[in-house]
């Protein structure tokens, strides 16, 4: 299968030297599915979580807090009021808390944020994972679980919690209009499909026991947390915003690992800005960061009006550390004229980015003495992707490695396991293996709910049969591709030439993306 072989080398439209090559990197998206990308929910554990605080003595901005929070603490007190056994349950519990404030009031509620996001349901507890997986900033009230467990079953918190359902089911209403109305601004900018992510979560918690306007984000691995208490009866949405474009965005420049090393010299300029640590050691944080802010400076609403605050975001973005904002803010306006998504477009920002003028620009820059506290705190990443180490493993011919990888990830039977499939049906064309490449891609189809992974196996199963000299096989290939649901632009481009004249290998030119 020579063709095919050469084609799958010459296809890197918009790449950098070394970087996953488009035919595969058409895989990288496959956790797309119909569903809503974001959730708005309401959790008794982390109800219970900063109810116990309140009863502590967190009183954060009680004033402006929602009412429910002032009926919910003076239902807890008279319950600890009523009961012995609950007041010595709230002292011992108190006692805790106290012993382990952190000096910097703004890791209080933190750190508690961290602890309830980990935790099992009530009346247990229990921690999702163990001690040594749990995030590092929860180690040092992990001390607290039992202690709040014996208070809510003594303080009957159970019951508090269930007399509150009409009222946080009032605020979950009152939020989804706006929260949908945002993320579909978003997504038309992005250029996004208007569907959710297979695998991957973004659940945003209301919380009105937490002092009003906070915000704690988590992003752990692939999932996203947010815990929101309103404020004047509102989501602090551009907060929301922030986390959502995290949620979107993270997972670019991570695909990008030879481009993230070409920028590495970056690090070295951001050593003395007034940025989180992670910022000045993980280059693919510090992209990702600067590309959200350029983006919520272009989303500046206003029209040509708001270029003035649009451009003071930018100036103010770049002193506070995040050196490449202004680069993408400029890639961002050329992109709004084209019709290619972000996701899309992002190889090319890369490849047209000149790490030594943005290192000479950055290196001019006055840094700010203090900067916006990042809301996606306690960034937990966990090991990269070995399917994405596997396609870069096959851009540097190592094809047994990149197959050990994809092999693993079968084995495991996964919900990675259909996209693991598709990756050893690609080695197996390399290797000029075509039985294997034709049950690898058939297991695609037979595994897959992705229409991206369904579609594209019928693509590469379409050429192999003209290869093969088998057209009216070949053909039904390319038209079942084209009824798998993948409407993206280059999908439907590459099945349609497949039915327009049979596959051969072209000119690197030529190749689809």
């Amino acid at each position: 299968m020579p063709e095919i072989q050469e084609d799958i080398l010459l296809s890197r439209r918009f790449i950098l030297p070394g970087v996953v090559c488009l035919l595969l990197a058409t895989i990288a998206p496959a956790q797309q599915k119909s569903s809503s990308k974001v959730e708005l929910q309401v959790s008794e554990t982390i109800f219970t979580v900063v109810t116990a605080m309140n009863a502590c003595g967190y009183d954060n901005d009680m004033k402006a807090s929602d009412p429910i929070r002032a009926e919910v603490n003076a239902k807890v007190q008279r319950n600890i009021d009523a009961s012995p056994e609950a007041a010595q349950a709230t002292q011992a519990m108190c006692q805790f808390y106290h012993e382990h404030r952190p000096n910097d009031p703004n890791r209080d509620l933190s750190q508690y944020v961290s602890l309830a996001i980990n935790l099992g349901p009530p009346p247990d507890f229990k921690p999702r994972a163990k001690e040594a997986d749990l995030p590092p900033d929860t180690s040092y009230v992990l001390g607290f679980i039992p202690l709040m467990s014996n208070f809510y079953k003594a303080a009957d918190i159970h019951k508090v919690w269930l007399g509150l359902q009409p009222r946080y089911q009032a605020l979950i209403d009152t939020f989804n209009d706006p929260l949908s109305k945002m993320i579909l601004s978003t997504d038309i900018y992005l250029k996004n499909p208007l569907s959710g992510f297979t695998g991957r979560e973004f659940i945003i918690y209301v919380e009105p026991m937490a002092g009003p306007g906070q915000i704690n984000a988590r992003n752990y691995g692939d999932n996203y947390f947010l815990v929101a208490s309103p404020v004047n009866g509102q989501l602090p949405m551009e907060q929301v915003r922030h986390t959502y474009l995290h949620f979107v965005l993270d997972p670019l420049a991570i695909r990008h690992p030879t481009a993230m090393k070409r920028f590495a010299p970056l690090l070295k300029t951001v050593e003395n800005a007034p940025i989180e640590e992670n910022f000045k050691t993980d280059i693919s944080l510090l992209v990702t960061e600067s590309l959200i802010r350029a983006v919520e400076a272009r989303l500046v609403p206003g029209g040509p009006a708001a270029e003035p605050r649009r451009e003071h975001d930018v100036t103010q973005d770049m002193a506070e550390g995040f050196v490449l904002t202004r680069y993408f803010y400029d890639a961002l306006v050329h992109y709004e004229a084209e019709p290619t998504s972000l996701k899309d477009s992002f190889p090319d920002f890369l490849y047209n980015l000149d790490v030594g003028r943005e290192v000479k620009r950055a290196s001019e820059i006055q840094f700010s003495n203090s900067g916006r506290a990042e809301v996606v705190k306690g960034k937990i990443r966990e090991a990269e992707d070995p399917l994405n180490l596997a396609e870069q493993k096959i851009t540097e011919h190592d094809l047994p490695g990149a197959q050990k990888l994809a092999q693993d990830v079968v084995d495991k039977k996964g919900p990675d396991a259909p996209r693991a499939y598709l990756i050893l049906g690609m080695i197996a064309t390399l290797n000029k293996d075509k039985d294997s490449a034709i049950q690898d891609f058939e297991e695609t189809i037979r595994t897959a709910r992705e229409p991206h992974l369904i579609a594209w196996s019928h693509i590469y199963l379409g050429r192999i049969y003209d290869v093969d000299q088998e057209r009216d096989l070949a053909v039904k290939h390319y038209e079942a591709a084209l009824r798998a649901g993948d409407n993206s632009e280059q999908t439907t481009a590459a099945a349609k030439k497949g039915l327009e004249a049979p596959y051969q290998r072209r000119a690197s030119s030529e190749q689809d993306q």
